[in-house]
C-alpha cells in the first residue's frame, strides 16, 4: 500500500469499553495504512469518532463563531475518546440561500472568507494540541453547503435549484450535470489546490504537512446521479484522488461515498472508485430511517431489522475491502430519538441500542484485526440547544 498511516488502537466512544494498547512513538507522525489496517504511532488504530461538520464556523471570530464553546466541545469529545472528527472545510456561494450553511467560505470562485479560514486554522491548531485527528471533506453532492450545484452555477449552467423551494426532481436534474462539466470540475480542482497548499496562521504548518489531518475527502456523499454518468463520475473521482495525493502525499485520501446507495446501486461502481491506488481506504454511510429500514412510529420495534440490514450492508462492502486489502470506515450513521421527536428531553433508548450495535462491530474488528476500522456518528451537537 502506497502510504504509511498512523491511527491509535482504541475504539474511543463513551459507549465502548475498548482500551488502547501502549503506544510507541515513531518518526513518521502521519496516519498510514499497512496490511489493511490504519496505524498510528506504530500501533493499529480503530476508532469511534463523530461528525463535527460546523467546526470551522464555530472556530471563527465572526458570525456563528464561539471559540470558548469550541474548546469546551473538543475537550468533551476528547474526554470520551471521540478523537476523530469529520469536518466540512467550508460551504460555497452567496449567503441567504435556504438550507445553506452560513457563513460561507468560498463566496465566489477563488474568493475566500478569511474569517472562516481563520476558524479552520484555529480548529486544527486546537485539535493538534489535543492529539485529535481530522477528516476534511472538500465538496458536497447536496445543497446544504453549495457543492455540486454551486460549482455548476459558477460554471454557467444556470441557477442552482433549491430542493426546499424548487423540489428534489429539479435539484437532481441540475446536479447530475456535474460529472460532465469540465468547467465545474476545474473550479473545484482550483479549490482543492488552494486549501491543501495554504499555511495555518496559528501553527505555521502547511495543511498538506499537518499530521492532524488524517484524510482529505473528495466530498460528502459524492454521486454520479445518473446511469449515464457513471464513467465520467469514476474518472473525476480518480483524477481528484490523484490530485489530492500529489499535493499531500503524506496524508490519506478518501472518497466520502455512502457505498452502494451512493453509487447508483451498483457495487461495481463502488469497487471502481475505491480500487484506485490513490484512494487509501473505503467509506460507507448508513441511515436506517432514511433507507426504509425503520419507521418513525415503530423505531424500537424496527431495531432488530435495522441492525440486521446494517450488518448486511457492512458485510457487502467488506467483501470489496477484503479484495483490495483496504480499511473500511462507517463514517456517517444515525437513528432518530424515541417517538421521532426532537426535544432535548426526549429519550434516546432506541438510538443508544443502535449505536451500541455499530460500536460493537468496530470493537469486534479491533479484537480480530479486521478491516472495519472506524466509525463517526452523526453528529455532535454538544452544548448547542434549539431556540
Amino acid at each position: 500500500m502506497k502510504k504509511q498511516t498512523i491511527i491509535g488502537a482504541a475504539i474511543c466512544a463513551a459507549w465502548l469499553s475498548c482500551t488502547s494498547p501502549e503506544k510507541t512513538e515513531q518518526e513518521n507522525p502521519f496516519v498510514y495504512v499497512e496490511n489493511g489496517q490504519f496505524v498510528r504511532h506504530g500501533q493499529p488504530y480503530y476508532y469511534a469518532g463523530a461528525n463535527f461538520w460546523y467546526g470551522a464556523i464555530l472556530g471563527s471570530e465572526g458570525t456563528g463563531g464561539n471559540r470558548t464553546r469550541l474548546l469546551a466541545e473538543l475537550d468533551s469529545l476528547k474526554s470520551m475518546g471521540a478523537d476523530n472528527l469529520r469536518i466540512l472545510v467550508g460551504s460555497d456561494g452567496k449567503r441567504g440561500v435556504p438550507a445553506k450553511v452560513e457563513p460561507t467560505l468560498q463566496t465566489a470562485p477563488g474568493v475566500y472568507n478569511d474569517t472562516i479560514l481563520a476558524g479552520l486554522d484555529f480548529l486544527l491548531s486546537e485539535m493538534r494540541k489535543r492529539d485529535m485527528l481530522a477528516v476534511l471533506y472538500l465538496n458536497n453532492s447536496w445543497e446544504w453547503s453549495g457543492g455540486y450545484g454551486q460549482y455548476l452555477e459558477w460554471a454557467g449552467h444556470g441557477k442552482a435549484p433549491v430542493p426546499a423551494v424548487d423540489g428534489w426532481p429539479a435539484f437532481m436534474k441540475h446536479v447530475k450535470q456535474f460529472p460532465q462539466s469540465e468547467e465545474a470540475k476545474r473550479l473545484f480542482a482550483d479549490h482543492v489546490k488552494f486549501i491543501l497548499t495554504r499555511t495555518n496562521r496559528y501553527t505555521g504548518i502547511r495543511y498538506a504537512d499537518d499530521p492532524t489531518v488524517m484524510s482529505w475527502q473528495i466530498g460528502n456523499e459524492p454521486r454520479a446521479f445518473a446511469e449515464e454518468n457513471k464513467e465520467a463520475f469514476a474518472q473525476w473521482m480518480e483524477e481528484t484522488a490523484a490530485l489530492i495525493d500529489s499535493l499531500a502525499p503524506n496524508q490519506l485520501v478518501s472518497t466520502g461515498s455512502e457505498g452502494l446507495h451512493g453509487c447508483e446501486e451498483d457495487i461495481r461502481l463502488f469497487e471502481r472508485i475505491h480500487a484506485n491506488a490513490h484512494v487509501d481506504y473505503m467509506n460507507i454511510h448508513i441511515w436506517p430511517y432514511n433507507w426504509g429500514w425503520a419507521q418513525k412510529d415503530r423505531l424500537t420495534e424496527c431495531l432488530d431489522s435495522a441492525k440486521r440490514e446494517t450488518g448486511k450492508y457492512v458485510e457487502e462492502h467488506l467483501r470489496v475491502a477484503r479484495k483490495y486489502g483496504k480499511p473500511l470506515v462507517l463514517e456517517e450513521f444515525g437513528y432518530p430519538r424515541d417517538g421521532f421527536k426532537f426535544g432535548k428531553d426526549v429519550p434516546t433508548a432506541a438510538r443508544d441500542t443502535y449505536y451500541g450495535y455499530v460500536f460493537s462491530l468496530i470493537e469486534e474488528h479491533a479484537r480480530t484485526k479486521g478491516l472495519l476500522a472506524g466509525c463517526n456518528f452523526w453528529a455532535w451537537g454538544g452544548k448547542r440547544r434549539a431556540v
